[in-house]
């Protein structure tokens, strides 16, 4: 009987052949774009206790966002799906891959650049302080010393009022809440003496209702901006330069600058991308 022996060429065509079916559903995986294209949606998780960009008006979402991704969808060809989440959750989900994109926004910080990828920037996020309408004793940052101040749970707000009272050397007591809506109905009840958060939401909430509250200038945070953010892998990447290349187009014929003007007041100068950055 002859025996036959295969040789190491022979051998590793053999191989190949046996792991090819299982290679190749591994090379032929859709990119979080072409998922989203072939679902004909996008997930994207938000928190809608974050006005102007996101919050509820007589029972539906409105803001900044929701009007920003409505150019993106149209862009893209993708439906827009929205999931409300309290923002400590909302990026041990966005790595878990429960969504595609995070749209708080969130603030542009070295920290998370390390760990995310941020689209380009759509709005200044320098932090400021808000206080009430009546309260002459806060004139200037450094006045909240000996007071308690507010902010949100897990922010970058938060990370910068910490830092600001370390470097100045302040005794200043911080509560902290799951949601900023939660810190202007105790600031309103006169609980706290300020809250800090970025300039453009406290500009808002100050606008609405002027005779309760006021901003306190200048702003104490250092010079930073809000941006979309998501994974930083491969998968996402063609997802993210595609709503960058959307953003663009709207900072380049004005549709950024009108939106921002309609949400804060006001148009902010943002980059085209941010490289590195300030906090």
């Amino acid at each position: 009987m002859t025996v036959f022996t295969p040789t190491r060429r022979q051998a590793g065509i053999a191989a190949a052949a046996l792991f090819a079916p299982m290679l190749a559903p591994r090379f032929a995986q859709a990119n979080n774009l072409e998922k989203a294209r072939r679902a004909g949606e996008l997930m994207i998780a938000t928190e809608l206790h974050f006005a102007p960009f996101d919050f509820t008006e007589g029972g539906r979402q409105v803001g900044m966002n929701s009007e920003l991704f409505a150019e993106v969808g149209r862009a893209l060809n993708l439906r827009i799906r929205f999931q409300d989440l309290p923002w400590p959750g909302v990026l041990p989900g966005l790595e878990a891959g429960r969504f595609d994109l995070v749209a708080g926004p969130a603030t542009i910080t070295r920290a998370r650049m390390e760990r995310y990828r941020f689209t380009a920037p759509i709005a200044d996020a320098t932090v400021a302080l808000l206080k009430r309408a009546n309260d002459a004793s806060i004139q200037k940052p450094e006045d909240i010393n000996g007071k308690i101040v507010g902010s949100a749970q897990a922010t970058a707000q938060l990370t910068q009022l910490q830092n600001f009272i370390a470097a100045r050397g302040l005794n200043v007591q911080i509560r902290e809440y799951q949601s900023f809506s939660e810190t202007y109905a105790d600031l309103a009840a006169g609980r706290i003496v300020a809250v800090a958060n970025s300039l453009p939401n406290i500009a808002y909430v100050a606008q609405q209702r002027r005779n309760v509250f006021a901003v306190v200038n200048p702003p104490f945070g250092a010079k930073v901006y809000f941006g979309y953010l998501g994974r930083k892998d491969p998968d996402t990447a063609p997802l993210l330069d595609a709503i960058d290349g959307v953003i663009d187009a709207m900072r380049t014929d004005g549709r950024l600058a009108a939106l921002q003007t309609k949400w804060f007041g006001q148009s902010f100068e943002v980059p085209a991308r941010v490289v590195e950055a300030n906090a």
